[in-house]
């Protein structure tokens, strides 16, 4: 097949090489001419993918896989058009769709019959129908479900291991007809590999949801469940601070037994699908106060777990205080919603002097995020553990000198690595 994926970020790159590495003719579009220009070299424009690197220097010296700025190289022709464009939303969940209209109308402009054309970027429900098959009819002059087809196949990978993913999950996809639907599971079929997963009610592979919506609907659900499940592990957490209970044991104890699932209460949720998807949700179902106030919780937990600070340092006034962690998670350098810019804002409003060190970061790239670099050696009053880097796991006072209190965010260390220092955990009195 010959196949274009349109935004060679995070996911669309991988996705492409997957596709290229299946045998088929693969072209990534993106409006970042540095970035295609990377591609086209074999070189990853971005670190940290697991075999990205190997299959790009395999597949583009090959000719399975290149990259281009003009959907008119692209597009025509294409047996299906997969599209990774981001969408952002604002604080008030409402969805800004600049960028993923701007490219179904570029796309438009060169589509051909017999083109399957699947959006993986996570959306409101009804966008697929609603937003995206007009606006490709009106720009291709084409009828969809007669000229071409269009179906939802959310992405559910995660940065880092996006391959791996890929094999273990199965692939949603909702069509707005029968015929596209079945277009898309053979597609998908002949681009994908799965794991066995004799868990699963319908085995591991291509999943037909029967519509667009319902693919829509998988993708918030899932995402908006996790967001749901921390904000109450961490509603639990600070009540059992204050119950003097050690909440680690009490969630491992809950979830002994198969219908407590309980997860893990932290400083922040972060990156582009946990804090984003249920302001999604929010859009369609505004009433949705369970959502709402999970939500809120996890907004909140940077400033909540800078009072814990503050209540076992004292006034933080002046107090240098080093943020472990600008990425939202361990390993990954990304800050996308990263719990860092509340850390420290909830820092600098206590009049501290926040400093922020990431293995991942030069003082450059901190810098550039308007952040004071942190170098471990360095005279530190004070530290919280924002990103759960492997790093951390080995820190102590040689790494911190003159550290008075360690504020563990991710729980990476433990009491007993920091004798003479105020240890405090969230979710432990």
């Amino acid at each position: 097949m010959k196949i274009a994926v349109i935004a060679l970020g995070k996911i669309g790159l991988p996705l492409a090489v997957q596709f290229a590495d299946k045998g088929h003719e693969v072209v990534g579009v993106d409006v970042n001419a540095d970035l295609v220009a990377q591609v086209n070299q074999g070189v990853e424009p971005f670190p940290g993918e697991a075999h990205l690197q190997e299959k790009l220097s395999a597949l583009v010296p090959a000719g399975k896989l290149r990259a281009t700025t003009d959907y008119g190289d692209a597009v025509p022709g294409a047996d299906a058009v997969v599209l990774v464009v981001p969408l952002f939303v604002d604080d008030e969940a409402r969805p800004d769709f600049g960028w993923m209209d701007a490219a179904t109308e570029e796309l438009a402009r060169h589509l051909t019959p017999g083109t399957l054309v699947s959006y993986e970027t996570t959306l409101p429900v009804g966008t697929t129908r609603n937003r995206w098959k007009p606006m490709l009819e009106k720009g291709s002059g084409l009828t969809e479900g007669v000229d071409f087809h269009l179906v939802f196949s959310p992405e559910r990978v995660l940065t880092g291991r996006v391959f791996a993913d890929l094999r273990k999950y199965p692939k949603l996809v909702g069509g707005l007809s029968p015929e596209g639907a079945a277009k898309a599971v053979a597609f998908y079929e002949a681009v994908l590999d799965f794991d066995e997963r004799p868990d699963l009610p319908r085995g591991n592979g291509v999943w037909d949801l029967g519509s667009a919506e319902a693919s829509e609907l998988a993708k918030l659900a899932e995402t908006t469940y996790r967001d749901v499940n921390i904000g109450l592990a961490n509603q639990f957490a600070r009540f059992a601070a204050t119950a003097g209970v050690d909440i680690y044991q009490v969630i491992e104890a809950s979830n002994s037994q198969p219908y407590s699932h309980i997860h893990q209460p932290g400083i922040a949720v972060g990156g582009h699908c946990i804090p984003v998807y249920p302001r999604l949700y929010l859009w369609n179902d505004p009433d949705a106060t369970v959502v709402r106030a999970a939500r809120e919780t996890n907004a909140g937990m940077p400033d909540y777990t800078i009072g814990l600070l503050e209540g076992a340092h004292g006034p933080l006034d002046g107090a240098r205080v080093a943020v472990l962690g600008a990425a939202y998670r361990g390993g990954v350098k990304e800050t996308a919603f990263s719990g860092v810019f509340a850390t420290v804002a909830a820092l600098t409003a206590r009049g501290a002097t926040a400093l922020v060190h990431d293995p991942l970061y030069s003082d450059d790239e901190l810098r550039k995020l308007g952040f004071e670099p942190y170098h471990p050696g360095e005279e530190v009053d004070a530290a919280v553990v924002q990103a759960d880097h492997a790093e951390y796991r080995e820190f102590g006072p040689d790494q911190l000198p003159g550290v008075r209190t360690f504020i563990d965010g991710r729980r990476v260390s433990s009491a007993d690595r920091w004798p003479g220092v105020a240890y405090r955990v969230i979710g432990k009195a």
